[in-house]
């Protein structure tokens, strides 16, 4: 049987007839869609875990029990989760274990652009990199024979164009290898300081074995083309160099690329005339092909910032080539991202916007968008749960500096429970006279409606307990008089938290408690519901405006309100002095 799919439900596809047991992640674009897919095997315990750490932790603790497992992550995600990883590399495994790292050339969903594939050498694991949709089916099932052969964690890296490309995919049949006998092995499996010093060294024997395996494994392989140039690629830059060269060149494409395979890239090398290294970001290729001695053609023409795609190749290497292109006269107006009409952030937002001098530590998720205008709430954007701690950072700061800066650090439900809760301990613990906003949405938003802890249902659909946030807030030492709860579509009430908040002088918490305005049941519930203009009294102030909602506009000279996009939150109804505003259907 074929099926069109991307590499994400290909790599899900192939954990499946691999026979993998248990698989776990934290949603991260371009990763996300791996787990979604995996839910459908029932063979497999699929789990959304509260960030990419613990997601590692669950699959580490499933491979020693003898299960298959993967997990799955952004390569920002790789980051939190690389404590186990390293120390798995030392303990091996029992069952098959694949860490997945989606990359994201050109961020077009992150925060940096950083090259995972560093992480194999620095862990000294097995790493591979499929390079379109059957590699990434096909790979998996070779990722989990080579970590039980090896007794080592696979690390799979993709990137964001092989994880939501499509591609033909040949399907088989679910091989079911079980669940290995799980032997207590304390010399193996507990990495006290003694034992990690004799691991260390079975580490390098491995590492050694590995290299012969992909020096003759059928993941690496070399295409003969025209002797004259010969390239040396993986992943999607092998589908791209493809284009641009076709038979004008040969190709070793590089499909296990930790550790490389020397002497086939001795080989290559020595039976063509030039040597050009095809790779996004950073040189790791190129690097290592230079210390084997070869001269080679890579970052001196190849962007190192960015993705590629072959235009920017052939402007590279081809540069007198020329090729026939389609253009239009059309001029794409910018868009830049907004806060979606009706989101429940916005009335938070909008409160503390009539303070000019609050500090806004933001954080990862739909509240970034804060930051822009006309609501500018947001001064810093670190990382996952960066908000809280780094606002005790700046407030602490702030006073040995005699300023008096108010810090208001921002944060989601989902983003709370992955890395935030620390966050706030930090907060009480060591007295930061800071407010923690957490906006409780009830749903992991941005990455596209992820079950969380706090929304009573698992990634498998079933019912689940919801984690209350108030109660860890409480639980962590915040005082009950210092914690408001608001619906933020109630202005009158989110300001009086915001002001209360602002005169805090000890750690206080704000939850706003609203669903994202695109969860399907709202959106049903709300259908009816929108908000007019009253032309005969509008005044034409703009004072809705200033809650910066897409829905709102002033055209022609007149204030217009989109009815397909307004689903009647009212903020702006609020915010109208002259009653000008009226709301549609209840």
């Amino acid at each position: 049987m074929r099926k069109i799919m991307s590499g994400d439900e290909a790599i899900a596809r192939g954990a499946y007839e691999a026979g993998c047991t248990v698989a776990a992640a934290y949603p991260g674009t371009p990763s996300t869609e791996i787990l979604e897919n995996m839910a459908q095997y029932k063979e497999i315990y699929s789990e959304w875990s509260p960030n990419e750490k613990v997601a590692v932790e669950v699959a580490c603790g499933a491979s020693i029990a003898g299960a298959r497992s993967i997990c799955a992550m952004k390569h920002v995600g790789l980051n939190v989760a690389a404590d186990p990883m390293f120390t798995m590399a030392y303990e091996g495994v029992n069952g098959g274990l694949i860490i997945v790292t989606a990359d994201d050339p050109g961020m077009h969903s992150s925060q940096n652009e950083q090259d995972n594939r560093y992480y194999a050498p620095h862990a000294k694991v097995a790493m591979i990199e499929p390079s379109d949709s059957q590699e990434c089916k096909d790979f998996v099932k070779y990722a989990f024979e080579i970590s039980e052969k090896f007794d080592t964690v696979v690390l799979f890296r993709i990137t964001t164009r092989i994880a939501h490309s499509k591609s033909i995919v040949e399907l088989k049949e679910r091989c079911e290898v079980g669940v290995k006998e799980y032997k207590k092995d304390v010399k193996k499996y507990v990495m006290i300081p003694a034992h990690s010093r004799v691991k260390h060294y079975e580490v390098e024997e491995r590492l050694a074995r590995l290299q012969n395996y992909s020096n003759n494994c059928p993941l690496n392989r070399i295409e003969w083309g025209d002797k004259k140039i010969g390239i040396i690629t993986s992943g999607i830059s092998y589908q791209y160099a493809k284009e641009v060269f076709g038979d004008s060149a040969s190709y070793l494409k590089i499909g296990m690329s930790y550790p490389l395979p020397d002497k086939m890239i001795q080989k290559f090398a020595k039976a063509v005339d030039k040597v050009y290294i095809i790779e996004e970001n950073d040189p790791y290729l190129e690097t290592y092909v230079k210390s084997l001695g070869i001269e080679c053609i890579g970052k001196e023409f190849i962007p190192i910032c960015g993705e590629l795609n072959p235009d920017i190749i052939r402007r590279a290497l081809l540069p007198t080539e020329e090729k026939k292109s389609y253009s239009v006269d059309v001029k794409v107006p910018s868009r830049p991202p907004v806060l979606c009409p009706g989101c429940p952030h916005r009335g938070l937002f909008f409160a503390m916007s009539k303070y000019k001098d609050i500090i806004a530590t933001s954080d990862i998720g739909c509240y970034t968008l804060g930051m822009m205008p006309p609501l500018n709430i947001a001064d810093t954007v670190i990382c996952m749960g960066a908000s809280i701690s780094a606002g005790v950072g700046f407030k602490k700061a702030s006073e040995k500096a005699g300023r008096d800066s108010k810090v208001f650090g921002i944060i989601g439900d989902s983003t709370f429970f992955h890395s935030g809760i620390t966050g706030l301990i930090d907060a009480v613990y060591n007295k930061a006279p800071m407010v923690t906003v957490i906006l409780d949405n009830r749903i992991t938003g941005m990455t596209g409606h992820q079950e969380n802890p706090g929304t009573g249902k698992t990634l498998m659909g079933e019912d689940a307990p919801i984690i209350d946030i108030e109660s860890i807030v409480k639980a962590v030492g915040v005082k009950e008089e210092n914690i408001r709860i608001v619906d933020p579509y109630k202005l009158e009430e989110t300001q009086r938290a915001v002001d209360d908040a602002y005169k805090a002088t000890e750690p206080f918490v704000i939850i706003t408690k609203q669903p994202c305005a695109l969860i399907k049941e709202v959106q049903k519930r709300r259908a009816n519901m929108y908000c007019k203009i009253n032309d005969e009294k509008c005044k034409k102030c703009k004072a809705c405006l200033r809650i910066g909602c897409p829905a709102i506009a002033f055209k022609n000279g007149k204030i217009v309100i989109d009815r397909s996009m307004c689903n009647g939150c009212t903020l702006c109804q609020q915010v109208c002095k002259f009653d000008a505003i009226e709301k549609v259907g209840e």
